[in-house]
């Protein structure tokens, strides 16, 4: 046997004096690189792939991902179809009562929630991500009213809208249109800010007279607020449109007007139920 070592063919690429051997591909690895061309021409054939001007080649078995989607959305939709009826016909403060009916509404109304709530409360309900104006549904303060029965009205109707008849209503007036003076403005802003324990540049002391005079007919004598009237607690450290005293100056000036839509015409009665239930639950419903 001859010991002399075989020479190998080279390309005739060379760099720096290393050579570039034209050694054969291992034949296994030919033929799978092979199939796999075959496969891709078939699986182009078969399935949607090609763009087009206007979508893209069909595929000649018809398959189609959005028909395996709206399939599988049905598919979920039969199997909830009892607990989604029988929650739609409940009686909103009863749906705690029902397990079944309540984990239902409690995962539906988290999707529900995060398609077409978050976007003004936050995707945590907190009202901040959005800014001033929009509630915070993790604490328990309500406007108009937290029971599940109150939060369904509010989420079907909406606030201050034009679009339902139903729709919650009440406006604050704009004070610094020429109702109270500017000095009269100052100083119930800071008799209010003195309810949560905050001190102000004006007389609260002054302030009192004013409120009772003005605003005590909505808030209450005692600043506690109206539900049945959408008037805020003002005695509770929770604001709205912000607590410093040149937002709650603002407010009393301008009189806020948040509008929240109404959802009976984009959601059916079991979503704003299973949404309400979402809700009630996060913030420590009444």
């Amino acid at each position: 046997m001859s010991d002399k070592k075989q020479d190998v063919e080279t390309t005739g690429h060379e760099w720096d004096g290393i050579q570039e051997f034209n050694n054969p591909l291992p034949r296994w690895w030919l033929w799978t690189f092979y199939a796999t061309i075959i496969w891709g021409i078939g699986y182009t054939i078969a399935y949607p792939a090609w763009p087009l001007v206007e979508g893209a080649t069909r595929g000649v078995l018809g398959y189609s991902t959005r028909t395996e989607v709206v399939a599988e959305i049905d598919r979920f939709a039969e199997m909830n179809a009892g607990v989604k009826a029988e929650l739609a016909a409940m009686d909103a403060n009863e749906i705690p009562n029902n397990e079944a009916v309540y984990n239902y509404a409690i995962q539906s109304g988290r999707a529900t929630f995060a398609t077409f709530c978050s976007q003004c409360h936050g995707s945590g309900a907190d009202g901040i991500a959005a800014g001033n104006g929009y509630p915070n549904l993790l604490d328990d303060d309500w406007l108009w009213g937290g029971t599940l029965d109150a939060i369904v009205t509010t989420v079907a109707h909406g606030i201050r809208n034009e679009d339902d008849m139903d729709a919650r209503y009440s406006e604050m007036p704009a004070f610094g249109d020429d109702y109270l003076s500017d000095d009269e403005i100052s100083n119930v802003v800071a008799y209010i800010g003195s309810l949560s324990g905050m001190e102000f540049s004006g007389d609260a002391t002054a302030g009192e007279t004013v409120y009772l005079d003005n605003c005590s007919a909505c808030h209450l004598e005692d600043a506690s607020g109206d539900q049945m009237q959408g008037a805020p607690n003002l005695s509770d450290a929770i604001w709205l449109y912000g607590s410093s005293e040149e937002a709650i100056e603002h407010s009393v000036r301008v009189g806020p007007y948040g509008v929240m839509p109404s959802w009976t015409t984009r959601l059916d009665e079991a979503e704003i139920k299973g949404v309400a239930a979402y809700v009630h639950q996060l913030g420590g419903g009444e």
